[in-house]
């Protein structure tokens, strides 16, 4: 992009072009979400920061330093859309404004399933992975209750305490954070849970798309965890476990930690009795809960009202219409978006993500000066 896209008010096409910089700024060899805002804020954009970053890592000591390529950016984003997913970019909609107070919380990050969640009150529940059958009863009840009451329940996927967490919430609305990609399911046999979660609740994650996860991803989605949500609930937990680093996240974020006491024989318990011991609000069920919620003003959601149709998720035909109108209207010669727009009878929300879509398919192309043309 040049300067010139940059002149009046932003576009559709210029605010995606941005996501693609942000992207590829998130996605370069070195640069974390700490240092990905940083740059940012001295540099004023992510162009500009990508621009300045080979310099950066030059005075580093770093030889050779090369950005993310925007081909491999543009390839994760192709397999976004194959699995229906979808990018939620800090700034913009749906971004959750739990996260505005987290300052290692993350900036861009993908979705399947209902984007709304997002905006709903959410308490964790987290847990141990080998939990008692008393355990995931608990589990699984308290995420009911929850939902009865107006809250939506984040949890991990993982085995044991999370999944009855997902179980008993599905009703009532879900989110899933990804360790790995969120595409990839881990562990394998909660495929049947994550394709009922797309469909009923919300999955997540940071990662690229398809990456499998390894050990050092685990304490990340932790954070993720205890960030987004307004409480979290702690369900069993050995001495020495990932659930207490997401309670000591919680604990760093200002939210509130809950937890289930457990039998002093049970290793288990130890976790839970441990954060109790500490301070910890004791929990035998949803009234100890909703108490600290309601002490704390974390509101509860009413009934969500239906939400008018995303015009990323248009019909098919629909879709292919438009795609038609627009091949048919341009040539190689580049031509104004704000032309284009008026020969197809388009607003600029429908307009904008089909232009993406065709771009990716590589039968459109953007020239400088915000001018479009149909590719070779």
């Amino acid at each position: 992009m040049t300067e010139t896209l940059s002149s009046g008010p932003p576009s559709p096409l210029i605010q995606q072009e941005d996501v693609v910089d942000r992207l590829r700024l998130l996605r370069s060899r070195r640069v974390g979400v700490v240092t990905y805002r940083r740059l940012i804020a001295e540099h004023g954009s992510a162009a500009a920061a990508l621009a300045a970053l080979p310099a950066i890592a030059g005075a580093a000591g770093v030889a050779d330093y090369a950005v993310c390529p925007r081909e491999v950016v543009l390839a994760e984003i192709r397999a976004g859309r194959a699995a229906g997913a979808r990018l939620v970019v800090a700034g913009m909609d749906h971004y959750p404004g739990t996260f505005a107070d987290i300052p290692d919380a993350p900036p861009i990050f993908w979705t399947i399933g209902d984007i709304g969640l997002l905006q709903r009150p959410l308490v964790a529940i987290v847990g141990a992975r080998n939990a008692s059958s008393l355990g995931l009863r608990m589990a699984k009840r308290l995420a009911k209750d929850l939902g009865a009451a107006g809250y939506a329940v984040v949890s991990g996927l993982a085995r044991g305490i999370d999944k009855a967490a997902h179980e008993g919430a599905m009703a009532g609305g879900t989110i899933a954070v990804h360790a790995g990609g969120v595409d990839h399911v881990y562990p394998a046999e909660h495929g049947d849970l994550a394709a009922e979660i797309a469909t009923k609740g919300l999955r997540m994650s940071e990662m690229p798309m398809g990456l499998a996860p390894q050990a050092r991803h685990f304490p990340a989605r932790n954070r993720i965890i205890a960030g987004i949500a307004r409480a979290v609930i702690v369900v069993e937990a050995a001495a020495k476990s990932g659930s207490l680093i997401t309670a000591a996240n919680a604990l760093d974020y200002g939210r509130e930690v809950l937890a289930v006491p457990g039998h002093p024989f049970d290793a288990r318990g130890w976790g839970c009795n441990t954060l109790i011991r500490d301070g910890a609000t004791l929990v035998r069920g949803i009234d100890d809960v909703l108490e600290v919620l309601t002490a704390h003003k974390i509101a509860a959601a009413p009934v969500p009202a239906p939400r008018p149709a995303d015009p990323a998720r248009r019909g098919l035909r629909e879709t292919a219409k438009l795609h038609r109108m627009i091949l048919d209207r341009l040539s190689p010669t580049p031509v104004a978006e704000d032309q284009l727009l008026r020969d197809v009878q388009a607003s600029a929300t429908d307009l904008a993500p089909v232009l993406v879509e065709l771009e990716l398919d590589g039968k459109v192309i953007r020239t400088a000066g915000g001018m479009v043309a149909k590719a070779g």
